[in-house]
């Protein structure tokens, strides 16, 4: 039996109706070789039966319990026997053959190790995907305001790119797992993602690896795809602690202790600057979101001074927004 040309990885938890939708896609709009592993980490919601029932050439990874999304993926990767291999949200839907073109754009940029798409809102506006690697100056810019101070600046706005409309292929530093394309011969060279990383910034880190090797993370808006996540309305509130927490991480891993410290101070920065805000707001309107918001930022310009350990969301409160937020 012939490889597949790519391997589709779709990590699930307890969003079986959307997963769903995300296969028919796939089957409907992909036209090359291919095959489907969806891990289901445990879901509550009957998840891996209906998969199993309704998709007889889909492999399923039924596991025990949740270890995460690049524990998922890693888990896939071992049974993948494609030549590209595709994380692919659980929350999206396939545009007109995006895999497909994806793949015609991988073959002919050969020192990519990872390609991402054009991702959109379910209304069909633009949801940005790419952004420069965590780093002081970045951290700062953000958690002083400046770059909404200043909003049409190339370098206020630099870490997530505002500036861009994102209508050209362009190298990036990283794109997101929503829809990550990625090379086997680099995952081969680089290892896979860092389990260290439960929820949030592992593609991060996996696109940073990937260019110290000497690998090019590229973007091309010749193909598109549905995200219905990622939204900012829908963010559960204490998922922004997790975010900081996995970019403290990454600065410890990749930029040694002295920067790791100061990244510390300018988390905590972020949430001081907005807790004042948000103090007054409740102050003013006495609304459960606002004394939510306003516990969250004091504990947070606390705990970011005390490290990723202190920060960091744990158990169910991870697995709550997991697949809700990402």
């Amino acid at each position: 039996m012939n490889k597949p040309l790519i391997s589709i990885l779709i990590v699930n938890w307890n969003t079986c109706r959307l997963t769903c939708d995300c296969i028919r896609s796939v089957i409907d709009q992909t036209r090359c070789d291919y095959e489907i592993i969806v891990v289901d980490n445990a879901s509550g919601d009957g998840s891996a039966e209906q998969i199993r029932s309704q998709f007889k050439d889909v492999t399923l990874i039924a596991n025990k319990e949740n270890n995460g999304f690049a524990a998922a993926n890693n888990e896939a990767m071992k049974d993948a026997k494609g030549r590209y291999l595709l994380l692919l949200n659980s929350d999206t839907i396939v545009l007109d053959g995006a895999i497909d073109k994806t793949i015609q754009f991988a073959d002919k940029n050969p020192d990519a190790a990872v390609v991402g798409c054009k991702m959109l809102n379910p209304d069909m506006s633009l949801q940005r995907n790419c952004f420069m690697f965590p780093s002081l100056l970045n951290m700062f810019l953000m958690s002083t305001y400046l770059y909404k101070a200043f909003g049409r600046s190339r370098f206020y706005t630099r870490e997530r790119m505002s500036y861009w409309n994102y209508d050209t292929v362009r190298q990036v530093d990283v794109v997101t797992g929503c829809f990550m394309l990625v090379r086997r011969e680099a995952i081969e060279a680089v290892g896979g993602m860092d389990e260290s990383f439960f929820m949030y910034a592992e593609e991060t880190d996996w696109c940073y690896r990937f260019k110290q090797a000497g690998y090019k993370v590229l973007y091309t808006p010749s193909a598109s795809i549905i995200h219905f996540g990622g939204q900012s309305s829908k963010m559960v509130s204490q998922m922004a602690l997790q975010v900081h927490a996995s970019v403290l991480f990454f600065i410890r891993k990749h930029k040694g202790r002295l920067q790791y410290a100061i990244a510390c101070l300018l988390t905590s920065l972020f949430f001081i600057v907005r807790l004042p805000v948000w103090g007054g707001i409740w102050l003013l309107k006495r609304t459960d979101a606002a004394a939510q918001k306003t516990k969250l930022y004091a504990y947070g310009a606390l705990a970011a001074l005390a490290g990723v350990e202190a920060l960091s969301v744990k158990g169910d409160e991870c697995h709550v927004a997991e697949n809700t937020i990402r």
